[in-house]
């Protein structure tokens, strides 16, 4: 019997089989080793490989690929309503196949490994700004409980200890001094790292002909345009603008039943990052059309409808919805290399 639907269970050592034929049912059941994997497959006829979006699974999913066969990635929030009884390494090979099986299921694309480079520096710069933040917060409840506040910015931290250490005024003891040293040469060396990892986004973002046009959206620097660049892949399998904001989180969720339509907050799916630096976009529009507004100038443009929302539900659902049109607009900038903005939005380039 052929193959038709092969389902993966991948983990860092083991990996489960389950192989359907084209009426459903089950021919296959392996447990292999790594190398034991590479090669059943590379000696299988090519068929539809699934697997759930984990960890290295971009990795498989180039590697069988090239071997012929069909890849399917699906998100593990679809799979787990198929998994039966307990949940083990064969039960979620199973589910795996039941899910690639139905048609309307949501499936990721394979991340190339240029893709993966981009995610993998926003990552560790990710990592850098958390260390930061955790190192800032230590020092700052270090010296409060001496009796001094610090303020929360980086530069501020970092001016403050260092004066601090150097004013032998301060009533701070030889012991706490090193100790304070020692800290403030972690926090500058992380803002070193970190300066080091703007540049190369920056870099990126500068002679990226996608990313230059994503960053003429108001709201969208390079962090942003990078971002998109490595996560979203081929826009093309979106609808339309509401169906990837949907995939970023950026829509209400729903509660609805017998026709009456109940929306909430956004459902916050897709991926956090990506959400976060939107929305922090958005905040930055925001800012700038009340500095328009305090300055008594007339807003134009989409600054007035800005302004109107602001003034009917406040700061935060502004920026956020200032995050979902974005998105919108962004999706239009990816799928029409034709397309440009504008002050009034989106629209065709011209001939000339």
């Amino acid at each position: 019997m052929k193959i038709t639907i092969l389902g993966i269970d991948i983990a860092k050592a083991v990996f489960v089989l389950i192989g359907l034929d084209e009426k459903g049912n089950e021919i296959l059941k392996k447990k292999l080793s790594r190398t034991q994997l590479k090669q059943t497959l590379m000696n299988l006829p090519p068929c539809k490989v699934a697997m759930e979006s984990c960890g290295s699974s971009h990795y498989w999913g180039r590697q069988i690929e090239a071997m012929g066969h069909t890849v399917v990635l699906i998100p593990p929030q679809y799979v787990k309503p198929f998994v039966q009884t307990n949940k083990n390494d064969v039960n979620d090979a199973r589910a795996i196949c039941e899910a690639a099986l139905r048609p309307s299921t949501p499936t990721v694309p394979v991340k190339t490994e240029a893709a993966q480079d981009i995610q993998s520096l926003h990552r560790a710069r990710q990592l850098l700004v958390g260390s930061r933040t955790a190192t800032i917060n230590h020092l700052r409840g270090i010296l409060l409980e001496y009796g001094i506040l610090l303020g929360k910015s980086p530069k501020k931290v970092r001016e403050e200890v260092n004066r601090l250490v150097e004013d032998p005024e301060a009533g701070l003891s030889p012991s706490l001094r090193e100790t304070l040293r020692t800290m403030v040469s972690e926090l500058s060396g992380l803002e070193e790292k970190l300066a080091k990892f703007d540049s190369r986004i920056n870099a990126l973002a500068k002679t990226h002909p996608v990313c230059k046009r994503l960053m003429t959206v108001p709201g969208v620097g390079a962090l942003t345009a990078t971002v998109l660049l490595a996560f979203v892949g081929d826009a093309t399998r979106f609808r339309n603008g509401r169906h990837f904001a949907a995939y970023l989180g950026l829509v209400p969720r729903q509660h609805s039943s017998g026709g009456k339509n109940v929306l909430l907050g956004i459902s916050k799916r897709g991926d956090t990052y990506l959400r976060t630096l939107l929305i922090h976009g958005g905040r930055t529009v925001v800012r700038s059309v009340m500095k328009i507004v305090a300055s008594k100038q007339e807003p134009k443009g989409r600054n007035t409808w800005i302004l109107s929302l602001y003034e009917r539900r406040g700061y935060n659902r502004t920026a956020v919805a200032v995050a979902n049109k974005n998105a919108r607009i962004l999706w239009i900038l990816l799928t029409h290399e034709e397309a440009i903005y504008s002050a009034t939005g989106p629209k065709a380039r011209s001939a000339a």
